[in-house]
């Protein structure tokens, strides 16, 4: 019995040292407090919006920010969709044709690039490899100049096009398509494809893009969110409040607000229903990053 007993401690002391080492606790501590004023950071600015989206005009400016005061919320949404004819609600859809179209489509290209990137060898590659990582340094405000004296010399200005257009070339996106493939796509699985008679696209779109779902989730919605929030490409594009998006629909009223009575009123309630959009896109594109990961965990 002694040494049975012997032999189970020797066994513990033993679990101990091969085990993981705990964090400290004052290591938790300064993780957990970081975290609780990450959350409230981007918490705080969507709760006043919340509350300030309740108040009327008077109300908002009358009352403490994160007090309610009489409830105008209905009030609000229908003075939002029947200002100027409905104009908000022209500014959503131009936003959702921009956003969601433009979504896809990125997401198509990036994929095809990505792809080609990874499975292909050919002339330049590294070349190209590197031009593309240089340009993630770049930021996107310094090409809107550039960009927009293109789009007028080929007469885009102005044009829903010329919005749209430019948003299809996504760096980021080609990069994680191609590390996506690399990482979630077996050469094993093309070459049989290949023997098979599957001609390249069709070897792409059956398998490649099922095993790339995870990757490709994440492009369609940092795609999506980076059109439904652009702003300085079609302030330079745009003349015709009609093709605006909402991002700058609002900006412009924010503007007015000033001289326009109601006006700043709008522009908070319109600010709540475009996060809307968003927050689905989100909740709808979750299970595919479920699927898309339980399809890239399979062992071949």
């Amino acid at each position: 019995m002694t040494a049975l007993t012997v032999r189970r401690a020797s066994r513990r002391g033993s679990e101990k040292k091969i085990g993981v080492e705990q964090a400290p606790t004052w290591s938790k501590v300064v993780i957990a407090a970081i975290m609780v004023l990450a959350t409230l950071y981007f918490i705080i600015p969507v709760v006043w919006l919340i509350i300030a989206a309740t108040k009327s005009s008077g109300d908002l400016y009358s009352t403490p920010g994160f007090s309610f005061a009489h409830w105008s919320l209905f009030d609000n949404l229908s003075s939002l969709a029947s200002y100027r004819g409905g104009i908000f609600w022209r500014w959503i859809l131009n936003s959702a044709v921009y956003s969601v179209l433009g979504a896809f489509l990125t997401t198509v290209i990036s994929a095809l690039c990505g792809y080609a990137l990874a499975v292909y060898e050919f002339r330049g590659k590294r070349t190209l490899m590197t031009a593309l990582l240089i340009s993630l340094l770049v930021p996107t405000t310094v090409l809107a100049q550039p960009i927009f004296l293109l789009l007028v010399h080929i007469g885009l200005n102005n044009n829903m096009l010329g919005v749209l257009l430019p948003s299809l070339v996504y760096p980021f996106g080609v990069m994680l398509s191609y590390t996506t493939t690399m990482s979630s796509v077996p050469k094993e699985m093309l070459e049989a494809a290949r023997i098979d008679g599957a001609g390249e696209f069709r070897t792409f779109f059956t398998i490649a893009w099922r095993l790339m779902s995870t990757g490709l989730t994440t492009v369609i919605l940092f795609s999506f969110v980076a059109s439904w929030n652009s702003f300085l490409l079609p302030l330079f594009v745009l003349d015709d409040p009609q093709l605006y998006p909402v991002t700058l629909g609002l900006v412009d009223w924010s503007q007015q607000s000033t001289s326009v009575a109601g006006l700043g009123t709008l522009t908070i309630i319109g600010s709540l229903v475009t996060v809307v959009p968003i927050v689905l896109a989100f909740a709808v594109l979750q299970r595919f990053w479920r699927s898309g990961l339980t399809a890239g965990g399979v062992k071949f």
